[in-house]
């Protein structure tokens, strides 16, 4: 079976995630620096390789009232660099409140935040990842 990549895009770091092969469960996969976008991308394309992945979910920052703000048109750019790179669909979904919510569960977990930010964000990609394989299955 295939399975699903997430990523919660930043300036500074990429979190990744991947469904399991029946496009169950989440998981939290790893956090890739972003020092150059060109190796960010072959970084990508690897796990594609590795994973089977057949689809890609990128995190969407869109603002609270849902409208488009400075960071979702970075994200739209980034996406859009990245679909030249990459042979399979897609598909930007909203990300409101995950990172927020990865804090939250690590805290409660009795974990750092500040010094972990690298955890954070591959935990954010996990509950995007979640909530979309969520909506699949409530259709």
């Amino acid at each position: 079976m295939d399975r699903i990549l997430a990523l919660d895009y930043g300036d500074k770091r990429i979190g990744v995630a991947v469904s399991d092969p029946l496009g169950i469960i989440a998981q939290a996969l790893e956090t890739i620096t972003v020092s150059n976008k060109r190796k960010s991308f072959e970084r990508i394309q690897e796990i594609i390789r590795e994973k089977n992945a057949v689809k890609i979910i990128v995190g969407m920052p869109f603002n609270m009232n849902g409208t488009k703000g400075e960071r979702a048109e970075v994200t739209e750019r980034f996406i859009s660099e990245l679909q030249r790179v990459v042979s399979i669909e897609i598909i930007p979904w909203d990300e409101r409140l995950t990172s927020v919510q990865a804090k939250r569960i690590m805290v409660f977990r009795g974990q750092k935040t500040g010094t972990n930010k690298a955890k954070v964000d591959k935990l954010a990609a996990a509950l995007l990842l979640e909530n979309y394989l969520e909506s699949r299955t409530q259709k």
